[in-house]
């Protein structure tokens, strides 16, 4: 496949997302790229990949500080499906267009009531490969 979904959310760093040094907190991207990953989810019709599918991976490279009351962007694009596993690649961008942060999220498919990842079931991987989310 050429290209995966994608999906993005606006935010305003509000003074709850800031630190004691005044610019984003740390968990503040997170709960951004969550954000747009539970958006890219909804566009993709698929409400039951939250339930089943833990972080096992998670990184973050801290580029540039975002401040109170600056707009953000964050973009979360399927990068890699395995098996049993799927990486997101994501990036949070200043309302100027500068890279705050920018990483991969990595989760698996362990359903309800198991234990250890098995794989995705048919329909994650049809949504996944052949839905193109605008």
């Amino acid at each position: 496949m050429d290209s995966f979904p994608e999906a993005c959310v606006e935010r305003t760093v509000e003074w709850v997302d800031t630190d004691a040094s005044g610019h984003q907190h740390n968990s503040a991207i997170l709960r951004w790229v969550e954000a747009a990953e539970a958006e890219l989810f909804r566009k993709l019709e698929l409400p039951d990949y939250f339930p089943n599918a833990p972080r096992v991976q998670q990184v973050i490279n801290y580029k540039a500080k975002l401040w109170f009351g600056q707009r953000i962007t964050a973009t979360v694009k399927i990068q890699a499906l395995g098996r049993t596993s799927l990486t997101m690649a994501f990036d949070v961008t200043s309302d100027a267009g500068e890279v705050a942060a920018y990483g991969t999220v990595t989760t698996v498919h362990v359903p309800n009531g198991t234990t250890t990842a098995e794989p995705w079931p048919v329909h994650l991987i049809r949504a996944v490969e052949g839905e193109q989310v605008s």
